[in-house]
């Protein structure tokens, strides 16, 4: 375990830090994405996104768990996904992800032991540390594994999303109530 964790974050056990959760954050690149980068002749670039993250989404700001991205690229594949999603909340170009963690904080009046964050490189490790609960990808680096409270079965691009979204749920008890809801939907 990294000597620089915060004592309160390995002691707090999982379930209650995600009971409490009302923020779910997300790195794109290796989480939402496998993290592969598609570049055309054109210049533009492509990402490919998981379908069952989308719905798993969903399902969580239906439950009343808002949802937003912190990035460290500017994309408009990401910014056409966001829209799909209805996520407003975007951070793109994002290199220092600690920095935005109190505009986050201001914009969505969810104080940080309330925010979860998911993420799978270096890059993420300072945001990763400040708030309540952290997740990754089972392909992340090996410094983010040993740091986050919760590591996905699944790799990057590969549902990583859904998995947390299903886990937060569950522990919330919101998991039958958000079935029922996309159920009656359809």
């Amino acid at each position: 375990m990294d000597s620089a964790l915060p004592l309160q974050k390995r002691d707090i056990g999982l379930s209650e830090k995600l009971k409490s959760l009302r923020l779910l954050l997300l790195d794109v690149d290796g989480v939402m994405t496998d993290g592969c980068l598609l570049y055309h002749a054109d210049g533009t670039e492509s990402k490919s996104f998981h379908v069952r993250d989308g719905l798993g989404l969903r399902l969580l700001m239906e439950s009343g768990i808002q949802a937003g991205i912190v990035t460290g690229r500017v994309s408009g594949a990401l910014q056409r996904r966001c829209l799909d999603l209805n996520i407003d909340l975007i951070y793109e170009g994002i290199l220092n992800k600690a920095d935005v963690l109190s505009a986050i904080q201001k914009t969505t009046g969810v104080e940080a032991e309330h925010i979860g964050f998911v993420g799978d490189d270096i890059i993420d490790l300072p945001l990763i540390r400040l708030v309540g609960f952290s997740a990754a990808p089972a392909d992340a680096h090996p410094l983010v594994l040993e740091t986050v409270d919760f590591v996905t079965r699944t790799t990057g691009g590969n549902g990583v999303v859904r998995e947390v979204v299903e886990k937060i749920l569950q522990v919330q008890g919101k998991w039958q109530w958000a079935l029922e809801w996309f159920y009656k939907k359809r």
